[in-house]
């Protein structure tokens, strides 16, 4: 059984929560690692618990039939998600990879129950949750439909920023240019290209072990 302290340190949102709340929930969180480009779980499959990232970087993609792979999402550490899936008592529709040593947090369907039907903290936290996703998901078909390779990759590390959905987040990311690729969908060069051309402009700084965002404003609207 995970600690207090422990949880309120990978679930910003648990911060909310009374002293009861958090001693009903963390009897019903798990944790497991997984090694890099280990799958949690496939489209189509149940996985039957809310998550969260303790430590790590995980990728929501999908595949088609013909073979072509669309990257949805990616999380870090402090995003958790899943509701929706949990709440319609349904199969994930999309692949989840971690893209480097990752540790989860598992939350069983009962326990997320429990405070979805009893918590007014936890409920308003979901509601600031489906409206970022949302947001999200709507831009992502715009960034495909009419930015360049840059603006789609400034694009995608600002969401990785995003202060509603990581609110615990600084401005320093340790990420790889690799990562950072998978996640836009960018081949390597490409992303390298990009990311020199962000720097130039003063947006980010690209560092040995990561990155640092200097201007998330003007990241996040790079290409308007």
């Amino acid at each position: 059984m995970i600690q207090p302290d422990y949880l309120r340190k990978i679930a910003p949102w648990s911060r909310d929560l009374s002293s009861d709340e958090i001693e009903r929930i963390r009897k019903g969180i798990i944790e497991k690692s997984f090694s890099q480009g280990e799958y949690v779980c496939h489209r189509g499959d149940r996985l039957d618990a809310w998550t969260g990232i303790a430590s790590g970087l995980m990728k929501l993609s999908t595949t088609s039939h013909s073979g072509k792979t669309v990257t949805l999402a990616g999380i870090r550490a402090g995003g958790w998600f899943g509701e929706g899936s949990l709440l319609k008592n349904e199969p994930r529709h999309y692949d989840l990879v971690a893209l480097r040593e990752t540790r989860l947090a598992f939350m069983n369907r009962p326990t997320f129950n429990w405070l979805f039907e009893n918590s007014v903290a936890f409920n308003r936290y979901l509601v600031r949750q489906f409206n970022e996703r949302l947001g999200q998901f709507i831009a992502l078909v715009e960034y495909d439909r009419s930015l360049d390779a840059t603006a789609r990759l400034a694009r995608s590390i600002a969401w990785l920023f995003n202060p509603v959905l990581y609110p615990q987040a600084d401005m320093h990311l340790d990420i790889s240019q690799e990562e950072i690729g998978l996640l836009s969908g960018l081949s390597r060069p490409v992303t390298n290209k990009s990311l020199q051309t962000l720097e130039a402009k003063g947006l980010l700084l690209v560092e040995r072990n990561g990155l640092t965002v200097l201007n998330l404003e003007r990241l996040r609207n790079f290409g308007d």
